[in-house]
């Protein structure tokens, strides 16, 4: 192997080891471009204040109102209990009456919320105070959560489903001129075979636990998680009517008057305070909350890209490019390759897709491929490889759960990798006959 492209591999492998270990990525991201930069010989002191800063800068830059605004939303959703009052209205339509149907209830909460325009790291908290007792009750064993969450939140709405405000489904945008309901037959087609493929590892691991003879109460469960994650009903909570009206705003302003990303998360932020305004008991803690909650994501996911700046400006990364750009078969194959095993390499989905963009978009739109299908194959690709142990938000997921990569990576990887790979076959196909 080329020394520069085996650079690339122990670097991803350092970062994967050190991310394993509990190290942030913001710590870690800088060793590894350190680690590219020393064994290809590139300068060090102008590599990383230039090329790292660059990419990381630029992120930052370009979608730091994205994550303003979408965090501030999902917090006033959170503190007016319009979040929990979403949450248990599909509680009751799913029900409760066994194990399966409690891991199918958090998959439709989870996959409601983050398509209604909350971002993933709010969900997560949304959904641990509605879980907890639900798995008690029904004595579920507790890493059975993040395979369930996993699934619902971080995977089919985040890349797949047509119109979803997510911000991998937002970046193409950018540098396509195309918008977020871009080749739908596409994105609902992997969506579905990725609905199927996890549902069946839902069962195998549910029954798999129960062989083994898994309960709630035999397995690991953190006291902080069981003492700081308790279900706490408002005294006043709006209507379900009520509560779905902001996440309905902005779908509608995104897929059907198309208004810019931006506009709409602030017009859909206002009308949440308006209609919650007597729930918010700390409005301006609401919203300074909600834009606190900003920096760790995207500073995250910024040093991800600061990484994935340094690799594009190595020498092996040219090479595997020209290796993936000229493969044999369809042009649509080497997108998704090329942006799947950036996601990889930089363990972000948005943060791989904004250097594919970045890097590759134009060498791919000269090939004559269709800018709606671009966008969409290469968000699905986005959400292949990225949930690889060093990914932030799955560190962050485990944490706050209070499991370790021990207990419940195996559910992440089965459904956050596995499924949505295998689900992407079918996609791909189609997408090739389109073009």
């Amino acid at each position: 192997m080329n020394l520069e492209v085996f650079a690339i591999f122990l670097a991803l492998g350092l970062l994967i080891f050190l991310a394993l270990r509990g190290f942030s990525i913001i710590v870690i991201a800088p060793v590894a471009s350190v680690v590219v930069i020393v064994l290809t010989g590139m300068p060090l002191l102008e590599s990383l204040q230039e090329t790292y800063m660059s990419g990381f800068i630029n992120f930052t830059k370009n979608f730091f109102f994205i994550f303003l605004f979408a965090a501030m939303f999902g917090k006033v959703m959170e503190d007016s209990g319009a979040a929990a009052v979403m949450a248990r209205g599909i509680l009751r339509i799913i029900g409760k009456n066994s194990k399966m149907r409690v891991l199918l209830a958090i998959v439709a909460i989870s996959a409601a919320l983050t398509y209604g325009g909350i971002a993933v790291h709010v969900v997560i908290f949304a959904m641990l105070p509605i879980a907890k007792p639900l798995f008690k009750e029904l004595d579920i064993p507790w890493h059975l959560f993040i395979a369930a969450f996993f699934f619902g939140a971080a995977t089919f709405t985040m890349t797949m489903l047509p119109g979803a405000p997510s911000v991998p489904n937002i970046i193409p945008t950018e540098y396509l001129g195309t918008t977020v309901m871009a080749a739908p037959l596409i994105g609902i087609v992997v969506a579905i075979a990725t609905i199927f493929l996890n549902s069946i590892y839902l069962r195998y691991a549910l029954r798999k636990s129960e062989k083994r003879g898994e309960t709630y109460r035999n397995m690991k469960n953190l006291e902080r998680v069981e003492d700081d994650q308790k279900a706490t009903i408002k005294n006043k909570e709006p209507h379900f009517i009520v509560a779905i009206l902001p996440p309905v705003v902005l779908l509608v302003l995104l897929n059907i008057f198309q208004v810019e990303i931006i506009f709409a998360l602030v017009i859909s932020v206002v009308s949440g305070i308006v209609l919650f305004w007597k729930l918010l008991d700390q409005k301006i803690k609401t919203i300074n909350t909600g834009a606190t909650n900003t920096v760790l994501p995207i500073v995250n996911t910024s040093a991800d890209v600061g990484f994935g700046a340094v690799i594009a400006a190595s020498a092996g990364f040219a090479i595997i490019t020209e290796w993936l750009t000229t493969m044999p078969g369809s042009p649509l194959i080497s997108l998704y390759l090329a942006t799947t095993i950036l996601a990889g390499i930089t363990g972000s989905a948005s943060g791989g897709l904004a250097i594919a963009m970045e890097a590759l978009s134009e060498t791919f739109m000269q090939l004559g491929l269709d800018p709606d299908i671009v966008h969409r194959v290469a968000t699905i690709a986005a959400g292949g490889f990225d949930a690889l142990p060093h990914n932030g938000g799955v560190i962050t997921f485990l944490v706050v759960a209070g499991l370790t990569h021990k207990d419940a990576y195996k559910h992440i990887f089965a459904t956050g990798i596995v499924g949505p790979v295998l689900a992407t076959i079918p996609a791909l196909g189609l997408a090739i006959l389109l073009y």
